[in-house]
Formats: structure tokens, sequence, C-alpha cells
């Protein structure tokens, strides 16, 4: 296979400094506020974005060290294959939240709901758009039963 390499688009402002004790998921983190940073080289790319409520942001796990095939994820005690997972320990370290778009200013997007690292590079954004993204009578595998914990359930180190 081809290597393949990514040039972040900017970075993120978040009040996490310790990946310990963050929430798991952006529907823990629901009213904690940050700031996306844009490198001005993209922040064309920003045009017409602040009509969307919803953003996906990918970003690459920059504290992950190496990567686990089966991991045990915070919201089961059972190991699972990294892949039904969210956890960081990837082969590509490649992370991805769901976060409110509260306002775009120049190459600064201010963010809602942000479970991200502070200082995380930020790969892509995408519009969220219902239409095309949700699917709420899907199968959600193991997490179908524990999901709604995530609410609540915070880091901890297995993952630094």
């Amino acid at each position: 296979m081809t290597e393949i390499v990514f040039t972040p688009i900017g970075i993120i402002h978040s009040p996490f400094n310790n990946p310990r004790d963050m929430p798991i998921q952006p529907v823990g983190a629901r009213g904690v506020r940050g700031t996306i940073e844009i490198d001005p080289a993209y922040a064309a790319g920003l045009k017409d974005l602040a009509g969307f409520s919803r953003i996906i942001v990918l970003y690459h796990f920059h504290r992950s060290d190496g990567y686990t095939l089966e991991v045990t994820p915070f919201l089961d005690t059972a190991t699972r294959g990294v892949f039904s997972t969210r956890a960081p320990r990837r082969p590509n370290a490649i992370g991805i939240s769901m976060l409110t778009l509260v306002a775009v200013d120049g190459a600064t997007l201010t963010v809602e709901d942000v479970d991200i690292l502070n200082g995380t590079p930020i790969i892509d954004i995408k519009p969220y758009v219902p239409a095309f993204d949700a699917y709420p009578d899907e199968r959600a595998g193991w997490l179908a039963a524990t999901s709604k914990d995530a609410r609540t359930m915070r880091s901890d180190d297995r993952f630094c």
C-alpha cells in the first residue's frame, strides 16, 4: 500500500490539557466551548460554513502512541476490536467529533460540545447535514447497551 500523508489545516484550543478525565464523546461535553484556529492558507475554505449548526471535525490523535488491535473501551469491560470502538490507539490515529458551530470569525471557529484535547491538529472539517448523516434507527452493536453512559463517562489513562 502507498503511504498517505495529511497536512493539518488548523489546531483546536480547548480547556482539556490532559487526556485524563476528559469527556469521551461530544455528548458528554455539552456546552464545553473551544475554538478551531484554521491556518490562513485554508481560510477561504470556510466560506458558507456559518450556515450550518453542526460540523464534523476530523483530527489527529497526536498524543496516541502506537496502536492496539484489541482494546478495552471506556464504555465496556470486555476487550473489543479497535475498529468497533472509537478508541484513540488505532493504526491511523484519526478522531472524529460532531461539534456545534457557534460562530465563524475570519479563520477562527467557535465551537461547543468539545471533547478534543487542547492543541490537537485538525485534519478536515465537513458540514453535518441531517438528511445525509442521521440514521437514528440503525444498529449500534455492543454500544447499544452503554452509549447512554457516554454523557457522564470520563477518560482515564488507558490510551495514554
